[in-house]
């Protein structure tokens, strides 16, 4: 086969399998480039060349190396221009002595303990041809490397970026980044000319280049940032300018005697942060780079990565040795230097877990390492395995330390109680828990009517004045109806990353697109009527990696009673309440309900067909608040029975009923009908109602199948809106801030 065919077909398998094998650690909360650096090695002697020994040098051939090769070093050199661009100043914007002190001491431990662990290693994995100084130079600095771009993004997915923790790992990051970077051009410089002595010049000519970066090539990129602000874009030509300036930096340090990605990294972070152009340049490099080059580059680390090489048990014992020696050094330097500059043990040590993140900037050293012949295949080896571990320990030991409900804490409570007043008391002395709806919010342009239902279900559509009349009047029946009841809606729209490396998942960028997000959403809210009800929604905005799972750890945080979620079309299913809809329905750990708005604004008629089950239950009761908060509502309770065998109400529930004001009961009516296909009797009935409520049974043709499928022929066939209601817990009382006799009632409906 012609050697460029050959190539041809190992980037397509490098691709489909980077990208699958990324998908599968997605799906378990690991960072895309764990995924990508096992696929690699899956490719090389590790895995495929153990199992099909033979198909593995047919279709990877030492031949292809070369090429390879040098599509890896293209995608490393605009890989790290796409760093150095992405280090933005902001970051060094807090806490700046404790993230200088905190920064160093997390290099100088681990640098220090890799040093004195060379001493053992040198003799038994490295050869004379090697000196000693330049071994312990390169353990030193691979000890010491923190990733700032796999940290950057953990932190942005566990919406970090604005707490105390999340500001202060990122300035810690970036200067660990810059002074990591500055060791190993200094190790490099060494283990190629020998000694440090023989490095001095190369060190001198680095720092003049670097000088000369930093003041001319500043000012010729300031001229450039003003001919885009002049232009509006990003012009192929300003394009290709920046391009060609990128690998003639990078020539220069391989020529200087560093190498090739110092120079593009160091043009990245003398680029001007203008905020448009950064974004455009990267929109621009980053697709490329990350979906094309940057797999070929870890199938070839992982070509070279031989797991088989550690056969012996002392070896696997220098390896651990290895991982220890690297998580030790960095957790003790960063909580020691974090606990003297006064910070709690708690984010000193989740702090500390941050920086450990290795990451695929551990793999670049660690090839520059081996490129150099300064570590062997094995030592090489130990290392991948000790980036691995690093990386992948990182998300659920910060979990672990500091959870998601600390972080509530730490940048979400404050603002909450400070928004919605709910630590102001009540006439009984006690602070209840307000009725919380959480309602996912994909597209704030097109999903009024979803939170305009939410705010009919938490609040009453009356004046305030008239509120004021009726809250402390009293019912025929001795009920107080408490009209200024405890009630909020949270809208929450989730930004969705699918890459590890996109800049928009940029802690920066993040916080822009958080902010233009949550400015849509503050636009809806000023359209929902009435406006007196527009001061119960507060928004709630985050980032995520899976929708599903973050609105129920969201909902669980928040202690919301019901999740209100918009129906919608999957892309790859026929089934109306599959995806992301399907997956809330069969695991959120609260209530949900389904909207399907079929453009009815009007609330003032309401069916709810009937069939004795929680989730009926639950879908009565929805309606009964939408009845107590909207006085011109009506409902209709539709039961639907066969050979005249008639459903009752469930005792709980006719009791509840009964506690009912006079001028709510009045509004109800029960229907009985009998029909052979209750499905049709329901669309049927729903012509002339504005809304229909109806629980996930069989009957309805609304039921769980198997792999949490839900049948939806109701969703489909209903002729007004349509709300599906699931009832998770019994014990959620929906009704009890609005009727207080009815809290000791509602929680025992069904057993």
């Amino acid at each position: 086969m012609h050697i460029v065919i050959l190539v041809l077909v190992e980037v397509l398998i490098v691709i489909g399998l980077s990208r699958l094998v990324g998908l599968v650690f997605r799906s378990i909360k690991q960072p895309l480039v764990i995924g990508e650096i096992v696929a690699g090695i899956m490719l090389g002697p590790s895995l495929f060349g153990l199992v099909a020994p033979h198909l593995a040098v047919t279709l990877f051939p030492p031949e292809t190396f070369p090429f390879l090769n040098v599509l890896s070093q293209v995608g490393l050199i605009f890989f790290m221009f796409l760093i150095g661009l992405e280090l933005n100043p902001k970051y060094l914007g807090g806490q700046l002595e404790v993230a200088v002190l905190t920064s160093h001491v997390s290099i100088l431990m681990p640098f220090s303990l890799g040093t004195l662990l060379a001493v053992l290693l040198y003799p038994l994995v490295s050869n004379a041809s090697v000196s000693f100084t330049a071994f312990a130079l390169f353990l030193g600095a691979a000890m010491s490397i923190t990733a700032f771009p796999v940290l950057a993004r953990i932190i942005t997915e566990n919406n970090l970026q604005g707490t105390r923790l999340g500001t202060l790992a990122l300035t810690c990051a970036a200067v660990d980044d810059v002074t990591a970077w500055c060791l190993l051009a200094v190790a490099i410089a060494v283990a190629r000319t020998g000694d440090f002595g023989g490095a001095i010049p190369t060190i001198i000519a680095s720092i003049v280049y670097i000088g000369l970066i930093l003041t001319a090539g500043r000012w010729f990129l300031q001229r450039l940032a003003k001919h885009y602000l002049r232009a509006g874009r990003l012009s192929q030509v300003l394009l290709a300018g920046i391009y060609m300036a990128v690998v003639a930096s990078a020539l220069i340090t391989e020529l200087i005697g560093i190498h090739l990605i110092f120079g593009a990294f160091l043009l990245g972070a003398a680029m001007p942060k203008n905020e448009g152009l950064v974004r455009e340049l990267a929109v621009k490099t980053e697709d490329f780079v990350l979906i094309f080059l940057l797999p070929i580059f870890f199938a070839y680390s992982g070509l070279k990565t031989q797991i088989g090489l550690l056969n012996r048990p002392e070896l696997w014992l220098l390896c651990a040795l290895v991982l220890g020696v690297a998580i030790a050094g960095k957790y003790v330097g960063t909580y020691v230097a974090a606990r003297v500059s006064g910070i709690n043990k708690r984010e000193a040590s989740a702090l500390s877990w941050l920086m450990n993140t290795r990451g695929l900037t551990e793999l670049i050293v660690l090839n520059i390492g081996l490129e150099l012949g300064v570590i062997s295949p094995l030592i090489f080896t130990m290392l991948v395995i000790m980036a691995l571990v690093t990386t992948f320990m990182t998300s659920p030991l910060l979990e672990w330390t500091y959870p998601k409900k600390l972080i509530k804490l730490d940048v979400v409570q404050p603002e909450t109680e400070a928004e919605t007043g709910i630590g102001t008391s009540t006439g009984s002395g006690t602070s209840p828990h307000p009725f919380r709806i959480l309602v996912p919010v994909a597209n704030p342009s097109t999903q009024k009517g979803l939170v305009q239902l939410a705010v009919a279900l938490a609040q009453p559509a009356l004046p305030y004045e008239t509120l004021r009349e009726r809250q402390s009047s009293v019912t025929t029946v001795g009920i107080a109806l408490n009209y200024q009841y405890p009630a909020i809606v949270n809208p929450l729209s989730l930004i969705e990353y699918q890459e590890d490396y996109a800049f928009e998942s940029t802690p920066v960028e993040a916080d822009r697109l958080i902010a233009q997000r949550r400015q849509q959403l503050e636009e809806l809210i000023n359209t929902l009527e009435p406006p007196e009800t527009r001061s119960c929604v507060h928004p709630i905005v985050r980032i995520s990696s899976n929708v599903a799972r973050e609105t129920a750890q969201i909902a669980t945080l928040e202690q919301s009673d019901l999740i209100l979620v918009g129906w919608h079309r999957p892309a790859f299913s026929s089934n109306r309440l599959g995806g992301r809809v399907g997956q809330m329905l069969t695991t959120a750990p609260v209530d949900v309900a389904v909207f399907v708005d079929k453009g009815k604004e009007q609330l003032e008629s309401l069916l709810v067909p009937y069939s004795a089950n929680i989730h009926d239950d639950l879908a009565l009761i929805l309606a009964l608040r939408l009845l107590i908060n909207r006085e011109t509502c009506i409902l209709q309770i539709l039961q639907i029975v066969a050979n005249q065998a008639k459903e009752e109400l469930s005792y709980e529930l006719n009791t509840m009923m009964e506690q009912l004001p006079t001028s709510v009961r009045d509004r109800i009516e029960i229907k009985i009908i009998e029909a052979p296909e209750p499905i049709q009797a329901v669309i049927q009935a729903s012509e002339g109602v504005d809304l229909t409520i109806a629980g996930t049974s069989r009957a309805w043709g609304i039921e769980r199948q198997t792999l949490g499928r839900y049948t939806d022929q109701l969703a489909i066939q209903c002729r007004s809106s349509l709300l599906i209601t699931r009832r998770y817990s019994q014990v959620t009382a929906h009704l009890a801030s609005m009727l207080p006799e009815v809290s000791s009632q509602e929680p025992t409906l069904r057993s």
